[in-house]
């Protein structure tokens, strides 16, 4: 338990080994966390210096976004992905309140596909509300752990509630006025499923920092990036201003798409000192 410096040094997902005390009041004290396979870490969100370990031994993460009330940004997204790339755990994109979607909207869902799906990101449309497009969804879930993150307001709750209606997670509508989710779920918690598996349900999120990554290792994680990486002229190449670069050229020769590329730059954009 020492030398630790997230916020919470257990999370969700560890397993333990712990003693029972002897107060007949069912309490119980951790001796040991045991090591972790992977794990989701981000920024925490109250204190700017220290990380929170989302969960822990994960065989997946499905990341819920929706292209209305509320939007979920590209840079949402893929700050996301860098962090599941990091971590070794597996991502799966599912957008969700399909019915919400106008003409623009689904365009813009069918470019988002069209864009992750080559990566190696399952990408899935739902609607919670008509339940539709959720077989996959649930098959997915089937016999493995799975965390399930998002904005505040992209509807977690809900989906979970049709994919098992005796979870009876509690549900709010989107703010009128901002336009932005409000908090149902309030702590990280996991459930059992019934096919097998498991799911930890995890606070809306308003934003998604990095931890514990620098400069030069930010194009490792994004996949379309990593197998050019050795065609840099310099070993040390940034991919913003330096000649001969092999990333700057796959985005003008469209081998490598401009706005995941702007993305990349945004985050590396972000790093105040050595780590982001």
């Amino acid at each position: 338990m020492e030398n630790i410096t997230s916020t919470n040094p257990v999370a969700v997902g560890d397993w333990v080994e712990f003693e029972i005390e002897s107060d007949l009041q069912g309490t119980a004290l951790i001796d040991q966390i045991l090591p972790r396979h992977n794990y989701i870490n981000r920024q925490s969100p109250r204190h700017k210096h220290q990380h929170h370990i989302v969960a822990a031994n994960l065989d997946q993460t499905v990341l819920v976004v929706t292209l209305r009330e509320p939007r979920t940004s590209q840079g949402f997204i893929d700050r996301f992905l860098v962090a599941a790339e990091m971590y070794h755990v597996k991502p799966v994109l599912v957008f969700n309140k399909s019915d919400l979607y106008r003409a623009k909207e689904l365009q813009l869902f069918e470019a988002f596909r069209d864009m992750y799906q080559p990566l190696g990101y399952p990408v899935l449309l739902v609607s919670a509300e008509k339940q539709e497009g959720l077989a996959e969804l649930n098959a997915m879930l089937k016999g493995k752990t799975t965390l399930l993150s998002g904005h505040s307001g992209v509807g977690k709750s809900s989906l979970l509630n049709v994919l098992f209606p005796g979870m009876n997670r509690k549900t709010q509508d989107v703010s009128g006025w901002s336009g932005k989710g409000q908090h149902t779920t309030t702590f990280a918690e996991m459930f059992d499923l019934p096919q097998g598996g498991k799911i930890i349900d995890t606070p809306g999120m308003r934003e998604f920092g990095i931890v514990d990554l620098s400069k030069q290792e930010l194009s490792h994680y994004f996949p379309e990036m990593k197998e050019l990486i050795q065609r840099c002229q310099f070993n040390n190449c940034l991919h913003s201003n330096e000649p001969g670069c092999a990333i700057k050229a796959a985005v003008n020769q469209g081998l490598i798409h401009e706005d995941r590329y702007v993305s990349y730059r945004t985050i590396l954009d972000c790093f105040e000192e050595e780590t982001y």
